[in-house]
């Protein structure tokens, strides 16, 4: 018996100690990787940059081990600061001759940010270099992409989704109705929509028209890119949106020049050959736009101590971070404050950069942000740069701002709050059986209280606050454009606007993206020549590491690789929570189908 126990304690040792040995072989394998992948590549000679157009592009990238080991390209995530620097470098290094295209699926991107990312190719194009794109198949996104290439090649079996654009706004009434719970909206704004799935199963007019409107001038930008680059008319490309492009036959998008040859894969690099001036692929070098953008960012900083710094505001905006299963990004007031408070004290910084991607959040986080700003402005230039979307919140700090730039397709405005309070008396007290009794010393020291719906009284307090509000923000807005509040009033309302569209109504001064930004900086800083750093530092990559293995944002790309677009619907439901109270937000379900 001893023996026996002696051999189960040796095996169970040695169970952990190999288990032990494994861990830590592991542990030195990722930090081997994460220290390869850190190392700057160098440039070979007759380089041509490849740019995967697949999986999530991301605002800002992130270190992330994690995604090269589990290996499956839809869950990879991709910066779009990563893209836009490597294809700067690719058009200022002489060793690179040309971008190849891969299309793919893109898991997730808005407008604008497909908008920057052509905009930089054309760009790059200046140089007389060349694009070639690839796919089996083109999504709608992929193709507006590649259409500026010079040579746009597609699978003989493959096709293009061409047609048009598409928004799903998902109601929740009916569903709330039947597990017995009353959202308890109080709103300023005609337009203000993210409520409206609270309160009906139709969409109102207004909200209609306003998503008509932007996604009619969004649609317009994409035909006219496709249509310069191409050669096709606006009519015939919405005419050939209208015939079902998805299911056409291949020969159809030659003869109609929305691709220049029909071949497979395996043709593709002697193709690249021929552009490269070279026999075969054996005599080119390909570059991944990490690589390249590694290379970019380890160049010798300029020797004047000058910074322009790039502060990226990506998210819903609230008071503290929250941590959990599903999480998403966020911008959180106290630590947004302490940043930029380092930035103001910061002298070799001579101006600021807000890159903001935000459907905005908290009312009351807004504010502390857009005072924060303030003070910044104070002690140097504030730009502001608008990604996909600076919406509501989002517009509320961006009006602080010396300077505001939006794409064209950039989603703003919506200066409007409201307040959710739910009531779920009918869920406890007939659906549950679970009955409240209150005894309280004040009249209002239960306001708000789930288990009861609001008195008249109460609720026209909370329409008054509202409304005081909205004069707050108003008044935000006039102060930062220079304009009056009563001409904010007739422009706001809670409607979106498109950058084009903002432009025009003087909610934005310019339209561009991030390089026009820094430019500006550079202006209003009188600042000749100077280094671009961005804020906040990131997660090193043991930190990103523990957060995909803990399951925040890697269980948030399963559940969207599997709802594909209803991870959205799934999204907002799950976040309810957070939108409690008083909030400046616009919907972020409302998505396009690129």
């Amino acid at each position: 018996m001893k023996q026996f126990i002696k051999y189960v304690f040796a095996t169970i040792t040695g169970v952990f100690i190999a288990g032990a040995i494994v861990a830590l072989l592991s542990m030195l394998g990722l930090a081997s990787l994460a220290m390869l992948g850190s190392t700057p590549v160098a440039v070979s000679d007759n380089s041509v940059l490849v740019i995967q157009l697949q999986g999530f592009i991301d605002e800002r990238s992130e270190e992330n081990p994690f995604d090269a080991i589990v290996g499956n390209s839809m869950l990879e995530s991709q910066g779009l600061d990563d893209i836009l620097m490597a294809i700067k470098q690719a058009k200022e290094d002489e060793k690179v001759k040309g971008i190849y295209l891969e299309a793919g699926t893109i898991a997730s991107a808005m407008p604008a940010t497909l908008q920057a990312i052509r905009n930089a190719l054309a760009d790059f194009k200046q140089t007389g270099k060349f694009i070639v794109a690839y796919g089996d198949s083109y999504t709608q996104g992929n193709y507006y992409l590649c259409s500026i290439a010079d040579s746009i090649i597609v699978n003989p079996t493959g096709m293009i989704d061409w047609c048009g654009l598409s928004s799903q706004v998902a109601y929740y009434k009916d569903l709330l109705e039947k597990i017995g719970v009353e959202m308890q909206v109080v709103k300023v704004g005609t337009y203000k929509s993210a409520v409206e799935p609270y309160l009906q199963n139709e969409m109102s007019d207004e909200n209609r028209e306003q998503i008509e409107t932007y996604s009619q001038e969004i649609w317009a930008e994409m035909t006219k890119a496709v249509s310069e680059s191409r050669g096709i008319s606006q009519v015939r490309l919405n005419e050939l949106a209208d015939s079902a492009m998805l299911l056409q036959d291949t020969k159809l998008y030659k003869q109609e020049n929305l691709v220049d040859l029909l071949a497979y894969s395996d043709a593709v690099p002697q193709i690249i050959a021929q552009m490269m001036q070279v026999e075969t692929k054996d005599d080119y070098n390909t570059i991944t736009v990490q690589a390249l953008a590694s290379a970019a960012s380890s160049q010798p900083k300029n020797p004047s101590g000058n910074i322009i710094a790039v502060y990226y505001a990506v998210g819903d905006i609230v008071n503290e971070p929250t941590n959990g299963l599903y999480t998403v990004p966020e911008i959180a007031s106290r630590k947004v404050i302490k940043d930029l408070e380092e930035l103001a004290a910061d002298d070799d910084i001579k101006a600021v950069v807000i890159r903001i991607n935000s459907g905005g959040g908290s009312a009351y986080a807004s504010e502390q942000i857009w005072h924060q700003i303030m003070n910044l402005k104070k002690q140097k230039p504030v730009v502001v740069s608008m990604s996909d979307m600076a919406a509501s919140g989002g517009y509320y700090i961006s009006c602080a701002a010396d300077y505001i730039f939006a794409e064209p397709t950039t989603l703003t405005g919506s200066i409007g709050i409201f307040g959710v309070f739910p009531n779920a008396n009918k869920l406890l007290d007939e659906k549950l059986g679970v009955h409240f009794k209150t005894v309280k010393t004040n009249e209002f020291a239960d306001f708000g209280d789930f288990s009861r719906p609001f008195t008249t009284q109460e609720r026209a307090m909370a329409q008054n606050y509202i409304n005081n509000g909205y004069e707050l923000f108003t008044r935000r807005c006039a102060d930062g454009r220079k304009m009056s509040q009563e001409e904010i009033k007739q422009i706001g309302e809670g409607r979106v606007w498109t950058g084009i569209h903002a432009q025009q109504i003087g909610l934005v001064d310019e339209l561009g993206g991030l390089k026009e930004a820094l430019s500006k900086a550079k202006a209003l800083s009188k600042t000749t020549h100077a280094s671009i750093l961005n804020y906040p530092e990131k997660d090193d990559w043991m930190e990103s590491l523990i957060e995909e293995m803990t399951g925040n944002s890697y269980a948030d790309r399963q559940l969207i690789r599997s709802l594909g677009k209803y991870y959205d619907v799934f999204s907002d439901v799950q976040s309810t929570t957070r939108k409690i109270g008083i909030q400046a937000s616009v919907p972020y379900y409302l998505m396009f189908n690129l």
